[in-house]
């Protein structure tokens, strides 16, 4: 006598609701740029450190369930650097350092992400002065809110070091040291 078992008609009832159920979108997010920054500093004469930031930057980054499918994007207009010291600032938009005719923005576009305790570990193309590095660095959070009703939030922040010498920015060697600490915080808004 052949007895009866629900368990493959369970397998195929399950197997089919998986199967029908829609997919999870990932979550794209806005740079709120009221409430980030990228800022940096740099030695010089090793004496002293000089900290700017730059003013005018968007981005965008998509988080999904699955951390290989997320993405991080900005792009900083090299013009809105800022170190309180017009005339400072007048010669790092010259050709001596960031050229900024030539090379109106500095860019970065992750091209793998996984999954780290707090965060995220993200290696992308960086964009600078021309020259185009592959970098990787921690990203830091990842909590989300919904702040005002209606949007929701989440935020990031790392802090990397670059040898600007990799971006032929190189002059003034006696002067200014060759690491570039950037710190970079930002929160993104969906809707």
């Amino acid at each position: 006598m052949n007895q009866w078992s629900p368990a493959p008609t369970l397998a195929v009832a399950l197997l089919s609701f998986v199967l029908a159920a829609p997919a999870r979108a990932a979550d794209t997010y806005t740079v709120d740029g009221a409430h980030a920054s990228v800022t940096f500093k740099i030695s010089h004469l090793g004496l002293s450190w000089t900290h700017g930031r730059f003013n005018d930057f968007t981005g965008t980054f998509t988080i999904d369930t699955d951390a290989a499918k997320c993405s991080f994007a900005l792009t900083i207009q090299a013009k809105s650097i800022d170190t309180a010291n017009k005339k400072r600032d007048e010669h790092l938009q010259s050709p001596d350092f960031f050229n900024v005719k030539q090379y109106p923005t500095i860019s970065f576009k992750s091209t793998a992400v996984k999954a780290i305790k707090g965060g995220y570990q993200v290696t992308g193309d960086l964009t600078m002065h021309g020259v185009t590095k592959s970098i990787t660095f921690s990203l830091v959070g990842g909590r989300k809110l919904e702040f005002p009703k209606g949007v929701q939030r989440t935020g990031f922040s790392t802090d990397l070091v670059l040898k600007r010498s990799a971006f032929k920015m190189d002059k003034f060697k006696e002067a200014l040291g060759d690491d570039v600490h950037i710190a970079i915080s930002f929160e993104g808004t969906r809707k």
